[in-house]
């Protein structure tokens, strides 16, 4: 019987370089979420004033073209507030990570693109698959010009990115990546319909729900600098919460304009968290669950383990830059774990 238009070819024959090739693309993502944090927490993310998506790729090539980008730096309020003692060395090193990190999105873009259209043009994507694709370039697309939105926050008023945009702009990197993750494990994995585990399954969507608002809240507390304060744990300032938590009016912006009420919210989310995931680690012991499913539900667990372990390091030791980003790449595998988790415990077509 001749195959369905909208059905899926058999896992392991036309789709699996297609799977191969999305997990490829999550791998770059991941690093250019590192690379982001790099690029944040060395205060490299304004050293670039101009967004020049295709001449941008060649970076300064003379000494005349180093001096204009410098110059053009040293007319933002960042330049005169934060590094006005600054040469052309020290910019030379910011306009790096900045440079990379937007290089690594425009490659990121043609990884995705160029198989995508070859794959389209020979007919291995189904009617079913083409449309998410599509829509994950999209996605794409339009983080692209999020991150300038974001970067032209810190150009003109202010001395860093605004924290509402530095949180969007990760928070659209991460679904991005989920969802591309998602696509790419339904192609290698075919549903089991697991009924009788719906309670495990609603208990991992709510633990990704709540890791990802806690990894929004991570983006607050960056963007606010407040790593940099209350450097104790489990207390603060040997209170349960900062004495200045309520001292922005209407009172919401505390959640989002505060730095001591954002690191707080973060803590208490990260807590939370963890312990959601500790308690369906629990549950689902108990469960006579698949090998791949229980692999990934301890995965998930040593996972939330280790990352609550980066997050109270980072602030203990007041942020340092590798342990900082070590965190922050925690939180992408976190994710990671959390979707693989959950996927290997949904329900059939």
């Amino acid at each position: 019987m001749p195959q369905r238009a909208d059905s899926r070819p058999a896992t392991g024959s036309s789709e699996r370089p297609v799977a191969v090739w999305l997990i490829a693309c999550c791998a770059m993502i991941f690093l250019m979420v590192v690379i982001g944090g790099v690029t944040r927490l060395t205060e490299s993310g304004l050293s670039i004033t101009e967004w020049q998506p295709v001449i941008g790729v060649v970076p300064p090539l003379d000494a005349a073209q180093w001096q204009d980008a410098f110059a053009k730096y040293r007319a933002i309020p960042q330049y005169r507030a934060i590094h006005p003692e600054m040469t052309l060395d020290a910019f030379k090193w910011i306009f790096f990570w900045e440079y990379l990190h937007r290089l690594w999105g425009r490659l990121i873009g043609a990884v995705f693109a160029l198989p995508f259209v070859y794959f389209l043009l020979r007919g291995r994507l189904s009617r079913r698959l083409a449309p998410k694709l599509s829509g994950l370039f999209a996605l794409g697309a339009l983080q692209g010009a999020l991150g300038w939105y974001m970067v032209e926050s810190g150009l003109s008023a202010r001395i860093e990115v605004s924290q509402y945009r530095l949180a969007a702009h990760l928070l659209a990197a991460v679904i991005i990546y989920g969802a591309m993750l998602w696509v790419a494990l339904d192609l290698l994995a075919p549903g089991e319909g697991l009924s009788r585990r719906a309670g495990l399954r609603r208990g991992l969507s709510a633990a990704l729900a709540l890791l990802l608002l806690t990894l929004t809240a991570g983006a607050f507390v960056a963007g606010l600098r407040a790593g940099y304060i209350y450097n104790t744990f489990p207390l603060m300032a040997g209170g349960f919460a900062p004495a200045e938590y309520w001292q922005l009016a209407p009172w919401y912006r505390n959640w989002f304009e505060n730095p001591a009420a954002a690191q707080f919210d973060h803590r208490l989310l990260a807590e939370t968290t963890w312990l959601a995931i500790a308690a369906l680690w629990l549950y689902g012991r108990r469960l006579d669950l698949p090998r791949g499913a229980r692999t990934a539900l301890h995965a998930l667990f040593a996972m939330a383990t280790l990352q609550a372990g980066l997050g109270v390091a980072t602030l203990l030791l007041v942020v340092p830059v590798p342990v900082a980003v070590a965190h922050q790449a925690g939180a992408i595998l976190l994710v990671t774990a959390a979707v693989v988790a959950r996927h290997a415990l949904r329900g059939g077509r």
